[in-house]
């Protein structure tokens, strides 16, 4: 590799937390049809929605409005989404399914009660409600994600509504859902036991034990309404001072191994100090955690009854740092996080992270899907979409199959919490003979020359070149303008076991062809 010492005093001039040494980077990207990680879960591309600023009320679901269909959902914002390829949409929260009573949000609309959510200090007229985002999932054509109340809610509340959305007829709530026009049931089979329980901010916070006992008794009832659905249990929030990860995560499992099917974790990131390194490296943290919980997966597997696997949902992850405190956080525009480059750089990271703990990872939502931290912002008038919203499409539309361990020779950087970071952060898809190859070049000034070879096959033929860059990475999207998207690049004629290619300075790229 050659090198050319010219020290930029970036840190002096702009606060990152290293000195960007290097120029004239070169790199290498081995691909090996036979280093198997596992299968890329369709579900690592969803998406949540919550009860919460303007998320739904005035994001998927504005009645009146001239951008709304007849049944008030936004025609704009569900094309969008259909751009993103959600494969499973989380609902109903988040912090405000704490205080969530479902039959709130049923029957008549001129008949639901108007309630205060303590959460976010906001009045909820329960105009939308379960029927309502059954029918929006269907029209965006995604698997519906339920949370159920395990905080301010009971055992019955939670089996009650299982019944309610799964059972055919028979029972009171089949009944009620068959009178309220709905005669085939939804068969909702993805059911979170409630949110965040460990948060010292969440309604009916619990210690471990005590969640583990009260979630373990829903779970029991639910799967006793409706057998085949799967369970979710709350893992560690691990932020504002919620209760220690490993800890929770441990008893919980202990108690609901032989019910969950995943574990939940959250994850978000930010860029406080305008140090843009730290933040290129923030995703680090999820191989960590990812890997710990894992062993934790393994030890509580190890005592199950009946051998069964549970895996990782980070069912809540994003930027978000900007609108996280005081007013930012209450209200009708609670949570309108406006995005970057660098943002959208970071949650490329998420999703390299994801598909190489593929294994293990098998669930993912992003939070959240229009105007509350989002990769879509509305007005009464229109819509555009955010930065962040370019490298999630990229990924859902083609990034499935098996993920690949790809050895990965890069130059590296320091920060104060990570040691030799890459400065390209890679992900390898391999699918019916087409590879995938995702990559961050996360070094702020220099273009890094990577050679990419196959270890097993050969490439052929015509490779297609995607990149999400921008001048500037302090860059926006805002209504009328996009500058950040994506933009196809010139092919690649590709013959033989490798290629060259220049990734650019702080940029995403997705380059796909044949690989056999």
């Amino acid at each position: 590799m050659v090198k050319k010492v010219c020290f930029l005093i970036v840190g002096l001039l702009v606060g990152y937390s290293i000195i960007a040494y290097t120029a004239d980077l070169t790199a290498r990207i081995k691909i090996d049809t036979e280093r198997k990680i596992g299968e890329i879960d369709k579900h690592i591309y969803g998406n949540f929605t919550e009860h919460l600023g303007r998320c739904i009320y005035g994001g998927i679901y504005d009645p009146g409005s001239k951008l709304s269909d007849k049944e008030g959902f936004r025609k704009d914002v569900l094309e969008a989404a259909k751009g993103l390829n959600v494969t499973i949409l989380r609902w109903p929260g988040g912090n405000f399914v704490s205080g969530y009573h479902w039959l709130d949000g049923v029957g008549p609309k001129d008949k639901r009660p108007e309630r205060t959510d303590l959460a976010w200090q906001t009045p909820e007229p329960n105009t939308f409600g379960t029927d309502e985002f059954v029918e929006f999932c269907r029209k965006l054509g995604t698997e519906p994600y339920f949370a159920v109340n395990l905080g301010t809610g009971t055992l019955d509340e939670a089996r009650n509504w299982v019944e309610y959305c799964n059972v055919k007829d028979g029972p009171y709530y089949a009944e009620l859902r068959k009178k309220y026009g709905h005669a085939e049931p939804y068969n909702v089979m993805y059911w979170s036991l409630g949110n965040e329980m460990d948060g010292w901010w969440q309604m009916g916070h619990k210690n471990a034990d005590d969640y583990g006992k009260f979630a373990l008794e829903a779970a029991k009832l639910m799967k006793w309404t409706s057998p085949d659905i799967k369970l979710i249990a709350a893992g560690s929030s691990n932020f504002y001072g919620g209760a220690d990860p490993h800890g929770w995560n441990r008893i919980v499992l202990d108690y609901l191994k032989d019910y969950i099917d995943y574990i939940a974790l959250h994850k978000y990131v930010g860029n406080r100090d305008n140090d843009y390194y730290s933040f290129m490296a923030s995703t680090m943290d999820i191989y960590d955690r990812t890997q710990i919980v894992e062993g934790q997966i393994m030890e509580a597997m190890s005592k199950m009854r009946q051998p069964r696997q549970i895996y990782v949902a980070w069912d809540e992850y994003n930027v978000w740092y900007r609108a996280r405190g005081g007013a930012a956080a209450r209200g009708r525009n609670a949570l309108e996080e406006k995005y970057n480059l660098e943002d959208a750089l970071v949650v490329a990271g998420f999703l390299n992270a994801f598909i190489n703990n593929a294994h293990i990872v098998k669930m993912a939502n992003m939070a959240q899907l229009v105007n509350v931290i989002a990769p879509m912002f509305t007005s009464e008038t229109g819509m555009f979409r955010q930065t962040i919203y370019f490298p999630l499409a990229l990924y859902a539309n083609n990034s499935f199959g098996v993920a690949l361990d790809a050895f990965v020779d890069s130059p590296t950087f320091d920060t104060e919490q990570w040691k030799q970071v890459p400065y390209l952060d890679v992900s390898v898809a391999y699918n019916n003979g087409d590879v995938i190859i995702n990559v961050v070049n996360r070094h702020m000034t220099d273009n890094i020359k990577t050679k990419i070879l196959s270890q097993t096959g050969e490439f052929s033929g015509t490779f297609t070149v995607h990149e999400v860059n921008g001048p500037d990475i302090k860059m926006e999207n805002t209504f009328g303008s996009e500058p950040i998207h994506t933009v196809k690049k010139p092919d690649i004629s590709v013959n033989g076991n490798s290629f060259t290619v220049e990734f650019p300075a702080h940029s995403y790229t997705m380059i796909r062809g044949k690989l056999k």
